[in-house]
């Protein structure tokens, strides 16, 4: 089907809806990579008004990755929810933008609406919005989940406490965890990039964060970011597992080439499932995602990647993940070039994940070589922390030394939450009182001797 706008008495045709996206997209490396991205403004904008005049219907009729050739596609058609959608299933994109900025789309109304919507939905409407809009739908947007603690909720931002190390050194990776916990980080998770594929090294760095979890009765989880495969294989071994990873992407040929399927991912959740460790709640599973992975493995079938990324989302919320974050800007510069589409991409990503029902984070992070520094992630931080974001990463100096990127630090958490007045989980601020690691208004307390700190030489003898 073609579509087709006058501007200026200009006529603009697009040959099918996957370009009219691909061309209605932010001016992005990773579309131009592609082949895909408009070449002028003026395209560009023809674009977003045919969009606007999409049917929200279209996307039931014309899927922009064949239906026999992709199983997400399946899924997504398969698995969409007609009386969800019925209360926006007669708008167009522009209505359905008018819509999410009124106040009908209230809190409950946007929650109730969650499964009706497709990716290419929100990845539509998310094209002809600006950053000030996307940052006002996804503010009333609460996804909740729990496993030892409660994310999620209204007035809160939970972090990820990021302990990597280059060489998984138990003693620096317990160093970097304490670090952390004395700064008010680690409520979303404990989560660590480990640098060995072995698995007597992964389940020597499970074991030990789960004595640190339980010797300090710290109500949080913890997380070895491994492949899913070798998770459910220390699952099989007895190890201490409290969430499965795995990255993810919106297209059958991405998972693949991360070597995963929807299938395996259901074996996954249930082996996490029999353990049964979760004290407040059963969300087991955490993903990561991306813009331009599809692209990277060469299969975003001509799909924008903002679209592609749209896409994982819909795998993602099958399993009711715990935690899912894009991690926005550590493809590189091939795919978001700069600290102006790495912002932008980090809102787009986080109003779509929550627009369709996940509890969406964002690794506000950029490589050495892009064409970003510091002020951008400080920017792109405070926007997220007013569109409501679920968490974001704590690593120590915002510099990870095992991967090698720049990301978010526990001061600057410390910081958008006195700015934005945003609390910690709920359990996991009451044991930082109790620990006397902040006082009763969330504060951090003067450096002073601590259950926490008296517990240093218990640490130095779980990794001696």
């Amino acid at each position: 089907m073609r579509y087709r706008t006058a501007i200026d008495q200009q006529l603009f045709a697009f040959d099918s809806l996957k370009q009219v996206m691909a061309y209605a997209s932010p001016a992005r490396s990773g579309d131009y990579l592609a082949g895909i991205g408009a070449t002028t403004a003026q395209e560009r904008m023809a674009a977003r008004h045919v969009l606007a005049e999409v049917p929200l219907k279209q996307f039931l009729n014309e899927a922009l990755i064949p239906y026999e050739d992709d199983n997400i596609t399946r899924l997504i058609i398969d698995g969409h929810d007609a009386k969800a959608f019925a209360p926006v299933s007669h708008m167009t994109v522009g209505d359905f933008r008018n819509w999410l900025l009124s106040e009908q789309a209230t809190t409950q109304a946007l929650a109730a609406l969650a499964q009706g919507l497709t990716p290419e939905m929100v990845a539509a409407v998310c094209k002809i919005m600006r950053n000030q809009d996307l940052i006002a739908v996804a503010r009333k947007v609460r996804v909740v989940t729990r496993f030892r603690n409660t994310i999620g909720l209204a007035g809160h931002l939970a972090v990820r406490l990021q302990p990597n190390h280059p060489t998984d050194d138990l003693r620096g990776v317990a160093a970097s965890t304490l670090d952390g916990l004395l700064m008010g980080s680690g409520d979303a998770v404990i989560g660590l990039n480990p640098a060995s594929d072995s698995l007597p090294v992964l389940g020597d760095l499970l074991r030990m964060l789960d004595e640190v979890i339980h010797r300090f009765e710290i109500p949080t989880q913890s997380c070895v970011l491994t492949h899913v495969t070798n998770t459910v294989q220390l699952i099989n071994d007895g190890a201490p597992v409290d969430l499965v990873f795995q990255s993810i992407g919106g297209t059958e040929k991405t998972n693949l080439s991360f070597g995963v399927t929807p299938e395996i991912l259901y074996e996954a959740r249930e082996a996490a499932l029999s353990l049964k460790r979760g004290t407040v709640g059963d969300n087991v599973m955490y993903f990561e995602t991306g813009q331009g992975s599809a692209l990277s493995a060469d299969a975003n079938f001509g799909v924008d990647q903002q679209t592609c990324e749209a896409r994982a989302y819909a795998l993602a919320r099958l399993y009711q993940p715990l935690l899912v974050n894009t991690v926005v800007g550590f493809i590189g510069p091939e795919y978001l070039y700069d600290g102006k589409q790495i912002i932008r991409a980090g809102l787009e990503d986080h109003f779509c994940g929550k627009l369709l029902g996940l509890p969406l984070g964002c690794d506000i992070c950029y490589t050495n070589h892009a064409e970003a520094d510091q002020d951008d992630m400080d920017t792109l931080l405070v926007l997220l922390g007013a569109a409501g974001i679920s968490f974001i990463m704590g690593i120590p100096g915002a510099d990870d030394v095992m991967l090698n990127y720049q990301s978010t630090s526990f001061h600057d958490a410390l910081f958008l939450r006195d700015l934005m007045n945003l609390k910690r989980a709920p359990e996991f601020e009451m044991w930082l009182q109790r620990m006397q690691i902040t006082d009763d208004a969330g504060r951090l307390r003067p450096p002073s001797p601590n259950p926490l700190l008296g517990g240093m030489g218990k640490l130095k003898s779980l990794v001696t």
